[in-house]
């Protein structure tokens, strides 16, 4: 059953929230980081992008990174910008966007859970950024980046959530530049973190790393190298997540694009898909999969809506994902395309960009032919994760995402 415990969060003073808050680290790079940073000195892009405040040019993979984030961290707790929980605490961060809400418990979770595969995985990770994490992690002491765990729902927990909530006041409301709403709760009461503590030990027999597989699996390399006794408790043994419940949760697409069409006109291609697909033009207008199996190509300037045939999926927890589909029937099969992760010539796009995107990047001639999926279900991720296996490459995309620098976990 999943162990999870409340912590002593280092964190913003209320007035300075927004400015403190940040994206997470991997979805922007050093130089979009910088401009979102200009002018703000509370920004958390200061320590998980500490790159920004080095010379142009600077390896970001360098120990002066690392250095200048322990830094920056250090700086802006001196100056108050960041302050320690007295108590440990849970915390609850409710998410706001386009109308859509999700709530999760923002807590630690024990690395055992991770190594005994309680808490479960759909991705392999790289070993290289791997790395980058663990010295992040090890020149901070912190864990600054939250892994996104969901579960199945239990019913005890989320009243729990609700009711803190109708009674309480938030420390934290904002809403961010993009128009996502944080807002955050402290739960500072003994009796309701133990009962939290109590439910997820009676009720949660597994949760699902939804988003930072890196992040977790960085955090069980840092236990494991510290030689820490892991049955002492100490902070090292946890990793700090944030677990929602699966029924507010939703997966957006994430799609495909390749730079040639490998050798074959636009005209025989089209022609080898009919053996796999149902294909039909459509037009200019953009058309976004509407179920499972169907999938949208731009080519040349039309749209094209694909139906997998029969016999072209199984019915086993990969075999049946849509991006198990596009891989073996057209990416590997007609593009020569066998491994997403290492080929130059495939790109990836999450929907939260649109099918504009795909539109702009093919119409500019740098890509000659653009994919667009169904997006795969939290039920097919949880099937997956159960049954042991990993997802094909960038198969998801989570949003909202959680924001760097508000809640930090100590180690």
């Amino acid at each position: 059953m999943a162990i999870i415990r409340p912590f002593r969060a280092l964190r913003p003073q209320p007035a300075l929230a927004k400015e403190v808050a940040a994206r997470p680290y991997d979805v922007l790079n050093s130089a979009e980081a910088k401009a979102e940073a200009a002018g703000n000195p509370h920004s958390f892009y200061h320590v998980s992008k500490s790159e920004i405040d080095l010379p142009e040019g600077t390896d970001v993979h360098s120990e002066a990174v690392y250095e200048k984030a322990a830094e920056n961290l250090q700086k802006l707790r001196d100056e108050g910008t960041l302050l320690h929980e007295e108590h440990p605490c849970y915390y609850i961060y409710k998410l706001v966007m386009n109308g859509r809400s999700q709530t999760g418990l923002v807590c630690i979770s024990a690395i055992d859970d991770y190594n005994k595969g309680i808490i479960k995985k759909h991705e392999f990770t790289r070993p290289d950024k791997e790395l980058d994490r663990i010295n992040h992690i090890t020149s901070t002491r912190a864990q600054s980046g939250n892994v996104f765990l969901a579960y199945n729902d239990v019913p005890e927990v989320n009243a729990l959530i609700d009711q803190w909530q109708e009674h309480h006041a938030p420390v934290y409301d904002f809403v961010a530049n993009d128009g996502i709403s944080h807002t955050i709760w402290v739960i500072n009461e003994a009796a309701t973190g133990n009962r939290i503590t109590a439910l997820f030990e009676e009720k949660v027999p597994a949760t699902y790393i939804a988003d930072g597989h890196h992040r977790a699996a960085s955090a069980a390399l840092v236990q494991k190298a510290s030689g820490e006794d892991i049955h002492n408790h100490a902070n090292l043994n946890y990793f700090l997540t944030t677990i929602f419940p699966a029924s507010q949760l939703a997966i957006l697409d994430y799609n495909r694009l390749v730079k040639d069409l490998n050798g074959h006109s636009r005209e025989d291609f089209l022609s080898r898909l009919e053996y796999d697909f149902t294909v039909e033009a459509i037009g200019h207008h953009p058309l976004k999969p509407s179920m499972l199996h169907e999938f949208s190509m731009y080519l040349g300037g039309t749209w094209y809506r694909l139906v997998a045939r029969e016999g072209t999926y199984t019915s086993d927890p990969i075999g049946v994902l849509d991006v198990t589909i596009l891989q073996q029937n057209v990416l590997a099969k007609h593009l020569g395309i066998e491994d997403p992760r290492t080929d130059k010539r495939i790109d990836f796009v999450g929907g939260i960009r649109g099918l504009e995107e795909l539109v702009k990047r093919v119409d500019s001639g740098e890509m000659q032919v653009a994919f667009a999926l169904y997006p795969v279900t939290i039920r097919q991720l949880f099937d997956i994760a159960d049954s042991g296996n990993v997802m094909p490459p960038k198969s998801t995309w989570f949003e909202p995402k959680l924001r760097d620098g508000l809640l930090t976990h100590l180690i």
